[in-house]
């Protein structure tokens, strides 16, 4: 019992005090990679203004990796299948309820998918739509009408769910919004310079939020 408490409590400090991020890579067939310079970007832009001294290329780690542990904020994105085994769902419960937080950005196609997965990390929540006075958006940049919409897939207005532990936000599923994809490349969407910096403001809110809750 003296060893689990110590390894949680390590597990703590861990995702306490390290202020960096990292891509989940996952099982299933889904482009977990997508959106290369996503990231990067967002990650410049929040080191340029929610004082954040991240590094500005972000390590990769796999679902059932104690690395994980090394970070406290998670992005996950793609288009496709998502697939946790029983031990990769375990260490991922283990890290959200230590303070870990997962964002996963719906690149369209995920939804079914991930939906499924996590009731195999929390077979007894529901993801729950956040409401638009969620302190999620307004941590550092103001969205009253909750999560911007950045592109168009089906007609569908964005919606952003929770996951909770304890009554903390450990985990965000933005949905028929794809901030990835504003926080990209210009030239890699064309989208105009206010859509992207509300992606960007966005993205920012989110990584806020994580390093302090």
């Amino acid at each position: 019992m003296k060893k689990h408490i110590t390894i949680a409590l390590f597990l703590v400090s861990i995702v306490s005090f390290s202020q960096d991020l990292a891509i989940l890579k996952y099982k299933g067939g889904g482009d977990w990679y997508s959106n290369p310079t996503a990231l990067p970007n967002l990650i410049k832009f929040c080191n340029a203004n929610i004082d954040t001294k991240m590094n500005e290329k972000p390590e990769t780690v796999e679902a059932g990796s104690t690395d994980i542990f090394q970070y406290p904020l998670l992005h996950m994105t793609g288009h496709g299948n998502v697939f946790f085994n029983e031990d990769e769902a375990k260490n991922l419960r283990n890290y959200l309820i230590s303070g870990g937080f997962l964002h996963i950005d719906d690149n369209y196609g995920m939804q079914q998918y991930i939906t499924k997965e996590l009731k195999k990390v929390f077979p007894n929540q529901e993801l729950k739509e956040l409401p638009s006075n969620h302190d999620i958006f307004k941590t550092s940049f103001s969205f009253p009408k909750g999560l911007p919409k950045i592109h168009e897939h089906d007609g569908k207005r964005p919606q952003a769910f929770g996951l909770f532990h304890e009554n903390r936000l450990v985990l965000i599923f933005t949905l028929e919004s794809d901030l990835g994809d504003g926080w990209e490349d210009q030239e890699v969407h064309n989208d105009p310079e206010d859509v992207r910096l509300k992606a960007l403001q966005m993205g920012a809110n989110i990584v806020k939020y994580a390093f302090e809750n």
